[in-house]
């Protein structure tokens, strides 16, 4: 049983912000994409505030969120990295093993991280990922560094769009024809 606690709320903000991108992008009629819920069992609630101050997770999560790109299935996942280093314990086999299933269905699997020092956002397509978890289950780095990362992959600074992944999403699909 794993349990939750205020701890469980760390990235919110950057999910706060894709949310806000995914509500533009929608109101643009570019994509169609919904937060996954993640279905908690409450141990505790503050009476007085009514939070759940301590629960536990009824079954493992897939994904942050899942939807569709202008006909194209995407499933992603928002990560926040407070160095340069990326710990793959960050993400769950049972997620990679999801994401595959995806891609193997045609979809579009990624990560968007944040790299808090830095302030950049990156946007790790699934081929990346792959090879990185694969290192690590061969006995390799069980992380990886942002300068292994592709520069192509940075999300630019745009206004009016505070998470645009649209345009590395472009790139990926791009690769894989």
């Amino acid at each position: 049983m794993t349990t939750w606690n205020s701890r469980g709320l760390r990235g919110s903000s950057f999910e706060d912000l894709i949310n806000r991108t995914i509500e533009k992008y929608r109101d643009n009629q570019l994509c169609l994409i919904q937060k996954v819920p993640t279905p908690i069992t409450p141990i505790r609630i503050d009476k007085d505030n009514r939070h759940i101050t301590l629960a536990y997770f009824d079954a493992k999560s897939t994904v942050d969120y899942i939807g569709v790109v202008q006909g194209v299935p995407v499933c992603f996942d928002a990560k926040e990295c407070k160095s340069d280093t990326f710990s793959l314990q960050n993400i769950h086999a049972h997620q990679v093993d999801f994401m595959s299933d995806f891609e193997k269905q045609s979809g579009i699997s990624f990560l968007l991280i944040y790299f808090t020092t830095r302030d950049v956002c990156y946007y790790l397509n699934f081929e990346q990922l792959q090879f990185f978890w694969e290192r690590a289950k061969k006995g390799g780095r069980k992380s990886f560094r942002f300068d292994e990362l592709q520069e192509e992959y940075l999300l630019p600074k745009k206004q009016g769009v505070l998470i645009p992944f649209l345009e590395p999403l472009q790139l990926d699909l791009t690769k894989r024809t």
